[in-house]
């Protein structure tokens, strides 16, 4: 594989064609949409891409891609690193009604006016899906302990306090 650059946009029918394989990075400044939704972005996106054309003649895309963020634990409210790691495989599609023609294994990408797909927007996307849901801690490195969480049981304040509906129980007594 060649370390080049890794381009914005290119042309994966072409790429495939000539079974063209890249690996690169994109700097994580230019990742902003991953920037917004994490604390911080702690390193550039190490990304990988191989084009080749299938058995059945398509052409296809496959590529995985790493980076560090950091993430707010969602038990305790503290920052930590996280790997986000993706793979995926794509298939360019030229208009929507290839899409249903397209295997299963294949993820469609739609080409824009000039045959290209926006590589750069691809990869983040596929990062920003790799984000978890509830970013946490590993419970051993997390600072609030077992014996701080409760199951089941309200406490004893809760079951003190007044319904704030009671009035309309009233009103639909009227």
């Amino acid at each position: 594989m060649q370390k080049v650059k890794l381009p914005l946009t290119t042309d994966p029918i072409k790429d495939a064609q000539r079974r063209i394989d890249l690996q690169g990075c994109y700097a994580k400044s230019s990742l902003t949409r991953l920037a917004e939704s994490v604390n911080k972005v702690l390193s550039d996106a190490q990304v990988e891409l191989s084009f080749y054309v299938d058995p059945q003649k398509l052409a296809v895309m496959k590529g995985q891609a790493q980076i560090s963020v950091e993430l707010t634990c969602q038990r305790c409210g503290e920052p930590f690193v996280h790997s986000l790691d993706c793979e995926f495989i794509y298939s360019p599609v030229k208009n929507p009604q290839q899409i249903d023609d397209l295997p299963e294994i294949y993820e469609p990408v739609e080409l824009n006016t000039f045959g290209e797909i926006d590589l750069l927007g691809l990869v983040e996307d596929e990062l920003l899906v790799a984000l978890p849901l509830v970013p946490k801690h590993l419970s051993e490195h997390c600072e609030v302990s077992l014996a701080d969480w409760t199951f089941g049981d309200l406490p004893a304040e809760a079951e003190e306090k007044p319904n704030p509906f009671a009035v309309l129980a009233s009103l639909k007594k009227k």
